[in-house]
């Protein structure tokens, strides 16, 4: 098998899986006992803390361990928005954010929230000029994600922490992506909120955090028990925290000799898959991408048909495309940058990790033209294009 969907998941690395076992077995305790067994998970939960506080510039007491990004954004949009309501009922987002984002606003929309989604360019860069020309006296977040899902594009978020903070308006990034990826220092940045998951960078799944810039008055996501300093409910997943620790530690260290390998390994097989096949486009900014990130169009091709040949050459990938109640549905994320339907729904995403090959990339590279070059001797457009191309050529000449 070739694993080429790391933006979906990840494998859970050896260390995170050794750091989760003891609180499995022998560490059963639970955080808020306080006999010591108790204590030792304890400890481990504000252990977690300061590692991941260590590895934003943020401190320990602004760290809230939740059950991944999804949770994260909801309790940042929907407790600032109640938190601030008083001051105004306007948010600013983006059309290209995850769907943690996109449907959470809807639903706030729902409660009376007025909501801007801002265009993107054709590399799906948010332009800081039009987002601060949407900001309005009555704006009470601002929501932008660090970089794309799916297109690996990196969005300018220093220009807009700076904004934001200059009109004093709240600014949230879901950082699932870019966790344990890229540097990441909220102070500099000016980040107030941050949301991240764990097993986008080799943690296991079902654990977050959602930073929060002390002096930020979010009432709790989750109602019940103290836990969290009162603000989110619910017995800690000890094993799941130490887990957590472990990779972004596991991260942190090889940062920046795991970036240089998968941004070769991408750039490498960008250049195949450019130079070979014919009729592709490449998605997002070509440089300011996510190192291990590839995204491709392909004409005249459905990408869920490239995805499941693909799967049968036991390579692993992810179409742009997402099957909603029976009905495959173009992803949002091309529509917004201007491709038509046709690119969009031919997209495929390729993420890559430091533990791929150039050989498995070879081997992909050449699956993917022969299964490209197979669906479009079976497609009527790509028929009907090859023959009036002919045409044109020959008139040309004539």
């Amino acid at each position: 098998m070739i694993y080429l969907d790391n933006a979906a998941t990840t494998r859970t690395a050896p260390e995170a899986v050794e750091a989760m076992l003891p609180y499995l077995t022998e560490q059963y305790g639970n955080p808020s006992a306080i006999y010591s067994l108790g204590s030792a998970a304890r400890k481990a939960v504000n252990q977690a803390k300061r590692t991941i506080a260590g590895a934003i510039g943020a401190r320990p007491e602004e760290i809230y361990f939740t059950a991944g990004g999804t949770e994260s954004d909801n309790w940042a949009l929907k407790a600032a928005a109640e938190a601030y309501r008083d001051k105004g009922r306007h948010i600013i987002t983006t059309k290209i954010e995850h769907h943690a984002v996109l449907h959470t606003c809807r639903y706030l929309e729902g409660q009376g929230y007025e909501v801007t989604y801002l265009d993107v360019d054709q590399d799906g860069l948010v332009d800081p000029a039009a987002l601060e020309a949407a900001i309005r006296p009555d704006t009470v977040l601002i929501s932008v994600m660090y970089a794309n899902n799916e297109v690996g594009t990196m969005e300018p978020i220093e220009e807009i922490g700076t904004i934001a903070r200059a009109h004093g308006v709240l600014f949230h990034t879901d950082a699932v992506q870019a966790f344990g990826q890229v540097p990441i220092e909220v102070d500099g940045l000016h980040i107030d909120m941050l949301s991240a998951s764990g097993h986008k960078m080799n943690g296991p799944k079902g654990i977050g955090f959602l930073y929060i810039r002390s002096g930020i008055k979010l009432k709790s996501f989750l109602h019940g028990g103290a836990q969290e300093r009162n603000r989110r409910a619910g017995t800690e997943n000890v094993p799941g925290i130490a887990g957590l620790e472990a990779a972004a530690v596991r991260a942190l260290g090889r940062m920046e000799q795991k970036a240089a390998k998968e941004r070769e390994l991408r750039d490498y097989l960008i250049g195949r898959i450019e130079g070979e096949i014919p009729y592709c486009r490449l998605n997002g900014h070509r440089s300011r991408r996510l190192p291990g990130n590839v995204n491709f169009s392909f004409r005249f091709v459905e990408g869920e048909s490239v995805l499941i040949m693909l799967d049968r050459k036991g390579i692993c990938g992810s179409s742009g495309s997402a099957c909603t109640s029976g009905a495959l549905d173009p992803s949002h994320v091309l529509l917004a940058m201007g491709r038509k339907q046709e690119e969009a729904r031919g997209s495929l995403r390729l993420t890559l990790s430091e533990e791929n090959t150039k050989e498995e990339l070879d081997l992909v590279a050449e699956e993917l033209k022969e299964i490209v070059g197979r669906l479009r001797e079976m497609s009527p457009l790509y028929e009907d294009f090859i023959r009036r191309e002919g045409r044109q050529r020959s008139e040309g000449s004539s």
